[in-house]
This record gives structure tokens, sequence and C-alpha cells, in this order.
């Protein structure tokens, strides 16, 4: 007599105590409850659409649509496929949906700092813009790091995002090609480039600086320094404007303290030591950013000095506090949160295919004269 086989089930085939066809007659949650007692064999443990599907009692395809569409699938059917969901935790798979319409509604961020309240403003700007588009957005920092930015974003290009806002337009040469070559489009922000092919939303760094070098220069400063700290490709582009601005006046452009380290308060201080080490009778300092600005300050008052008479003080951005300094600090105010909206609504053109008036918009800047000079 020949034996009879038993099958048992596979590791990778996922059973159901319950016919889910019997679904809407058992009744509610706990009918549904009762559908849904799956022997996962999957490796990822992951809750499929399929799954959901079954346990509603619907095809893969209604369950899609009632989650990308809901206003396509009627009332009753979308509150059953929601209590499915909620029952089973399904969390719809965003790489797959990527690959079927090629948009993953994601876009990546990469800015130099999360701690720095200039690049929180400008990511402010971004989320309003690009939230009310329906995206979502990637948040990187380079820490200034030329290398660790491109390995940043080849990492979130795996994500396969729509597009990239960039600070500043430096990029390694072989990163822009990956861009180019992958059709991932990017807008560069905080600078302005000549090239035509970039979409850049900013201000003119060097203008910036060449603006603080006539202000010493109307004021009647005769040895104006430049103080900086980390030296970013924007900090050196602000110290070539300044440079300029005091040889065509005639005066030493060379005063100035440069330190490759991050930026605090207490530098400023230290870097004013140094200035005044080097040459006694500087009487204005161009601090790269606000946090600088008020170091100095701080250490002038220690030493006695007067601001503006014996010392003036310029910083840069236009932070809350500066305003409220005493003296209030003169600053360059940057349209910091702008920047990052005008940039998103510009990539957001660039991905719905509309034409670009602009590739290169210049929101500018303004000094903001104050007490300190």
């Amino acid at each position: 007599m020949a034996k009879t086989e038993t099958r048992m089930p596979r590791a990778t085939e996922t059973n159901y105590n319950v016919n889910p066809a019997k679904v809407n007659k058992q009744g509610g949650e706990a009918g549904i409850a009762r559908v849904m007692a799956p022997r996962r064999g999957r490796a990822t443990g992951r809750v499929t659409i399929t799954e959901v599907a079954t346990a509603a009692n619907v095809s893969p395809m209604t369950v899609s649509r009632a989650i990308k569409s809901p206003e396509l699938v009627q009332q009753k059917l979308r509150d059953r496929i929601a209590t499915v969901i909620k029952k089973l935790g399904y969390v719809p798979n965003q790489a797959a949906s990527t690959l079927a319409s090629s948009k993953s509604r994601v876009i990546g961020v990469v800015v130099p700092s999360l701690t720095n309240a200039v690049f929180i403003d400008t990511l402010t700007g971004i989320r309003d813009c690009l939230g009310k588009a329906g995206y979502q957005f990637l948040i990187g920092e380079s820490g200034y790091c030329p290398d660790k930015e491109s390995e940043l974003i080849t990492t979130y290009m795996a994500h396969a995002p729509d597009g990239f806002l960039l600070t500043g337009i430096e990029q390694q040469e072989s990163l822009r090609v990956r861009l180019a070559t992958n059709n991932v489009p990017a807008v560069r922000m905080y600078d302005l480039s000549k090239n035509s092919n970039d979409l850049t939303v900013g201000f003119s760094q060097k203008k910036a600086g060449y603006s603080v070098a006539r202000h010493f220069i109307e004021r009647g400063y005769k040895r104006p320094a430049f103080l900086a700290a980390q030296l970013d490709p924007r900090s050196m582009k602000r110290r070539e404007g300044f440079r300029k601005g005091l040889i065509e006046a005639g005066l030493n452009p060379n005063l100035e303290v440069l330190l490759a380290v991050p930026s605090t308060i207490e530098l400023g201080a230290h870097l004013l030591d140094q200035i005044l080490h080097q040459t006694p009778n500087c009487d204005a300092v161009f601090c790269c950013n606000d946090d600088l600005a008020l170091g100095v300050l701080f250490e002038c008052q220690r030493r006695g000095l007067s601001v503006p008479t014996q010392m003036a003080i310029i910083g840069f951005n236009d932070l809350p506090w500066a305003a409220q300094a005493n003296p209030a600090i003169t600053t360059i105010v940057t349209p910091r949160y702008d920047i990052g909206y005008i940039a998103a609504e510009l990539l957001l053109k660039t991905l719905k295919g509309r034409a670009i008036e602009k590739s290169r918009i210049d929101l500018g800047f303004e000094l903001a004269i104050r007490g300190s000079t």
C-alpha cells in the first residue's frame, strides 16, 4: 500500500488559520483578528500589502489605492482597510512605491551644521515649502567637510531622492558627475554660481565682505582686521571682498587671524587677543560671524576698550541677540529663511518640469548699522 505523504508548510509560506473570504461574515475587528494569524517566515518579518488585502478581503490594488488615492475608494471600504492596517501594523514599502512611480517624494538636504542657528532657519524655510507640496526630506550634517558631504549624498542616493538641496557651490567634481549621471537635480544655497547650469539661491559673499570694508573706511577707521574661524569657502569669499575694499582705499589688507577650528564666542575673545598682540593699534575688526563678534565685544569690555571709539566691531548673519548686545552689534543681515524656502521652490519647479526663468537667484543682503560702529 502506497504511503500517504503529508506535506508540511514551508517556512517561507504564510499560513492562515481561517479562510480570509469569511472575514465579512465573522464580523468586525474580532473577525479580522481571527483571519490574521500568519506564521511569518520572511527574512524581513514585514507585513505585506498582500496580507492586508487578504485580511480585508480586497485586492492589493484596492489597498494601494486606498493609501495613495483615498478619494477613489468608498468610505466603508477605506474604513475596513484602515482597521486591518492598524491591526497588522502595516507600513507601506516606500522603496517599492518609488520603483513603481519613479518618484520618492523625498529630498536630500545637506548643511554644514545642525547646531548653527543660521542653518536651522534655512531648514525651517525648506520644511515649510516642501511640507505644503507633500514632500519629506532627509537632513545630513557635513561638518564643513567636502568628503563627508560626498559620502552623505552617496548614501542618500541609495534611497532614490527626487533631488538635493546643498550648501555652497564647491561640491567635488566626482559628486557633480554622479548627480548628473543619475539625473538627480540639485539646488545650491548660500552662494551664487557663474555656471549657468547650476541652480543657486543666495547672495554674493564677496560683495558682503566688500560692503563691510567700505563701511569701516567711511567711518574713518584706519587699521581694520579680519577674524575668522572654520574657514569654509563662504567665509573665505567674505575675506576676499573685505581685502578688495581695503586695497582700493590704500589700507593694509593683511591684518587678520584665521583659525580652522569651530567658531565659538570664546574663540572670538581669543582672536581679538591675537590680533592686538600682532597689531596693538588695530581699531576695527570684521568677524566672519556673530558668535565671534560677541566674543570680541566681551573681550573689549574686559580690557576696558571703548566700543566703537577705540574698537569697532562688525559681525555676520544678524543672529537674534546681535541687536540686543550692549552696544548692539553692526552686522550683515542674511535672508536665511528665504534661502531655504526659495531654494526648495526652485527644486520643486525643476522636478515638475516647469520653465526656470532664473537659474541664479540673488536674494541680496543688508548691512545693519548699530552701536558697535
